[in-house]
């Protein structure tokens, strides 16, 4: 029998004490989508202190529920209790908790969290049969969960931190051109770009059609449809027509056939156009890829990104599957040029400009 090595009793405890706060961290992300859900942050944000009664009141829920709410998130540190009784949302909490169109919020991504272990039972079968869950699996609530969390960041800083580290992107958008956003779910980028750039004109593919009818509401919601329209594509099979400007934002490492998909994406790229790639801000090296945001990019990969792909036989690169050396590669074998790195700093994304 192997010799049994001695346990570090210091280390089995800090393990425990890890083990239990993020156990405490799953149950404070559930309790965080109820507030989200139900409005409660964003009332306690605009409506300053209140205890459970009134606070249940002024949105018409059941007083024990709030109570608990307010109790758990207390514990939790999200809330405070300064006085016995009344809770406040304190204002460094807010840009989290309760802005929706800052790109701190991160209601998008509780939203996104039950949803995503909706499928949960199927995913188990995958790891013992092979295969994946199905787009089609998952609840719309994933959808409107992820284009919150993605909205927040194409309102805030699309154009004004990452595009401007291409100016003459932005220059041609300006004059006015014709503009491709591939996998391009509820549409929220194209908006913003349509509203940014009005004399171009935008048409967003996506594989889903219940997402195209999303991004149509969305677009005429706000004031745009004449210049911004959506089709129901599979991009791999090719675009039809040619652009002066391809977009992905996040959709290369999700793809089946990420290779396919940016050889038609080179195709429907003009000569002299640029193609900009948003990708997952990670490590060349698998094994640098550590810590909180790794931990939430590897999560996302296995109970999405990387099962979706499975599911249709692909790829699946993950959400870590796209590093830098990973994005040149792939690019040069689908025939692009040159590859520039946006200088924005971000610790979720990276932007690419890529020249045909």
């Amino acid at each position: 029998m192997a010799a049994q090595r001695a346990v570090d009793e210091a280390k089995v405890e800090a393990f425990m004490q890890k083990a239990l706060g993020d156990i405490s961290g799953m149950m404070t992300v559930g309790q965080c989508h109820l507030g989200d859900r139900l409005g409660l942050f964003k009332d306690l944000a605009a409506n300053g202190p209140a205890g459970s009664q009134e606070l249940a009141d002024r949105l018409d829920l059941d007083e024990r529920y709030v109570r608990e709410w307010l109790r758990g998130l207390t514990a939790a540190g999200y809330l405070e209790e300064p006085q016995p009784g009344r809770f406040v949302l304190p204002a460094e909490h807010a840009p989290a908790l309760a802005d929706e169109s800052g790109p701190m919020f991160l209601g998008g991504i509780y939203q996104m969290m039950p949803a995503a272990l909706t499928p949960y039972e199927r995913l188990i079968e995958a790891f013992r049969s092979g295969g994946g869950v199905r787009q089609s699996d998952y609840p719309d609530l994933l959808w409107d969960g992820m284009s919150r969390f993605t909205g927040s960041w194409f309102e805030s800083v699309m154009v004004d931190d990452w595009l401007s580290t291409f100016p003459h992107v932005v220059e041609r958008l300006e004059r006015g051109i014709d503009v491709a956003d591939v996998g391009c779910g509820a549409g929220r980028a194209l908006i913003v770009l349509a509203r940014r750039f009005p004399r171009s004109r935008f048409t967003g593919f996506d594989i889903l059609p219940v997402q195209v009818e999303r991004a149509r509401a969305n677009a005429e919601r706000a004031g745009v449809a004449d210049r911004v329209g959506f089709e129901t594509a599979d991009a791999v099979r090719g675009l039809p027509g040619r652009y002066d400007l391809v977009t992905t934002f996040d959709v290369v490492h999700d793809a089946a056939e990420p290779k396919r998909l940016l050889a038609a994406l080179r195709a429907a790229v003009k000569d002299d156009g640029d193609y900009l790639m948003l990708e997952v801000n990670c490590e060349d090296r698998p094994e640098d890829n550590v810590g909180p945001v790794a931990s939430v990019l590897y999560g996302f990969s296995m109970f999405y990104c990387m099962t979706t792909s499975l599911a249709d036989g692909g790829a699946a690169l993950g959400t870590c599957g796209m590093p830098e050396a990973v994005v040149r590669s792939l690019c040069a074998e689908a025939g692009f040029g040159e590859v520039a790195r946006s200088t924005a700093d971000d610790p979720f994304n990276v932007l690419y400009d890529i020249k045909p």
